[in-house]
């Protein structure tokens, strides 16, 4: 288990190689399988991102298995589920940094901004036009969106309990266009 701090540097790190990078390979080889079979994971950060299939955090921060607990979502809204998976993390895997990872380009903020979606989409454009007001400008909304999400998890109880030791909860922004990742938005 290492701390909040280390854990962003890392993914820091992580950003800036895969921003150098032209390809990118991950050891899925037997024997890791096996390792992580037999020993389960340990992950150094929780992830809360967009379903976007451009949005690949294991990639974005140059990750191997087992490095990031991944909950995925059109939006990066936070309701019980993510809540639910986040304490699992937290509580459980001992995994000390939560980040909410918005993006560029959202398409659940863009329809958000300027749809009114029905069917089950709906729920989701609701959360983010909640996060969001009247703003019309796809970055400045998806900055809300993500801070949003980042008060709503340290609003949670056994959240805040656990930011007593060492827990800490930051939102970002990755950029699809250059793949770069700003973080404490």
């Amino acid at each position: 288990m290492i701390s909040a701090e280390e854990a962003i540097k890392r993914l820091k790190e992580g950003n800036k190689q895969y921003v150098a990078a032209d390809t990118f390979q991950m050891d899925v080889s037997p024997t890791t399988l096996e390792h992580f079979a037999k020993n389960g994971q340990e992950p150094y950060a929780i992830i809360i991102g967009c379903s976007d299939s451009r949005v690949i955090p294991e990639r974005i921060f140059h990750a191997a298995i087992g490095d990031l607990f991944t909950i995925r979502v059109a939006g990066n809204v936070i309701d019980d589920h993510q809540l639910g998976s986040i304490e699992y993390a937290a509580g459980h895997l001992g995994t000390n940094l939560i980040v909410v990872l918005g993006h560029t380009q959202c398409g659940a903020v863009t329809a958000a901004i300027h749809h009114d979606p029905e069917g089950y989409i709906k729920f989701i454009t609701d959360e983010i036009k909640q996060a969001i007001g009247s703003e019309t400008d796809d970055y400045q909304a998806a900055l809300l969106n993500v801070r949003r999400s980042v008060e709503i998890i340290k609003s949670s109880l056994l959240i805040q309990k656990d930011e007593e030791t060492g827990l800490k909860v930051v939102g970002a922004i990755y950029r699809i266009e250059d793949g770069t990742v700003e973080f404490d938005v």
